[in-house]
């Protein structure tokens, strides 16, 4: 019967739709059930790792503590007192492109820059054209001032000029006080009590056997002495032994001076006003040493 067989296809239909749709159901719930499992799982167990990391670590450093030297008397080198300085005076870190700035910039301000030469403008002669430019045979000129003939003026030479570099003051104040810490680091930073001096009619031997005996010499790399005052007599006899060390007056000395010589040997004066007088970067005031 046509009505039977309609009646069959469109139960046929219905079984097939609902079984379709209760595959595609189930297909959802078991894409959706993976997800869901892993992240619960993952919520489960959280890691620590970065507890442990942290908890391992020691205590933080002090970074308040500051910085203590030994000061010696001359020429016995006797331990007299332990000083106090702050951290940022001879604690810095190291910076080697700061220090590389201030031995250039205090480099620049050396030079002279006095070297002239007659360009063709400066000779004297008149500017008239030798010969004609044709017709002789000869090759062209121009006058005789020209740079390639006998009595000419010279091509590009030098004319008096300033060298000087420009370098923030901060940047320098820095450069002091970096390099004093790094020679207060590798203790060769020698800071005396009192006055550098030796006694009058002393010669060059005895300054010798003070820089033997305290392995100051040319065999440990020479040393630096900076007094706070000028002292003929100390100064004719330590640079008749110029091999072992030399001597400069505080308001001479640089920032390639402290970094030349295998140590620094300075008087307490003369460091405490180098620190004082390198220290406008600073917000606080220029401590000074703390007995």
């Amino acid at each position: 019967m046509p009505g039977t067989d309609a009646l069959r296809a469109l139960r046929w239909l219905s079984r097939s739709s609902s079984g379709l749709l209760s595959g595609a159901e189930a297909t959802t719930k078991r894409c959706l059930a993976t997800p869901l499992s892993r992240s619960m799982a993952t919520e489960a167990q959280p890691t620590t790792d970065f507890l442990t990391r942290e908890s391992s670590t020691g205590p933080q450093p002090a970074w308040d503590t500051p910085a203590k030297a030994t000061t010696y008397s001359f020429p016995s080198m006797e331990p007299l007192r332990i000083v106090e300085y702050p951290r940022n005076h001879l604690l810095m870190p190291l910076r080697k492109d700061i220090l590389h700035r201030a031995v250039v910039y205090e480099g620049d301000m050396t030079r002279q820059g006095t070297a002239s030469t007659k360009w063709r403008d400066d000779v004297h002669g008149s500017g008239r054209k030798l010969h004609a430019q044709k017709g002789t045979g000869r090759a062209r000129v121009g006058d005789k001032k020209s740079p390639i003939r006998r009595g000419g003026g010279v091509a590009f030479g030098p004319h008096p000029r300033d060298f000087a570099t420009s370098l923030p003051q901060k940047i320098y104040d820095q450069a002091w006080r970096i390099a004093l810490s790094y020679r207060y680091k590798r203790g060769q930073l020698i800071i005396i009590d009192n006055e550098i001096s030796i006694p009058e009619g002393a010669t060059p031997h005895l300054v010798k056997e003070i820089f033997k005996v305290n392995c100051w010499g040319r065999e440990f790399g020479r040393s630096t002495l900076i007094t706070d005052q000028l002292n003929e007599n100390l100064f004719e006899t330590v640079r008749e032994v110029g091999e072992h060390a030399k001597i400069l007056d505080r308001k001479d000395v640089d920032v390639k001076d402290l970094l030349e010589t295998g140590r620094l040997v300075i008087e307490k004066q003369a460091l405490d006003r180098i620190l004082a007088q390198h220290s406008r970067d600073l917000a606080n005031e220029p401590a000074t040493a703390v007995y």
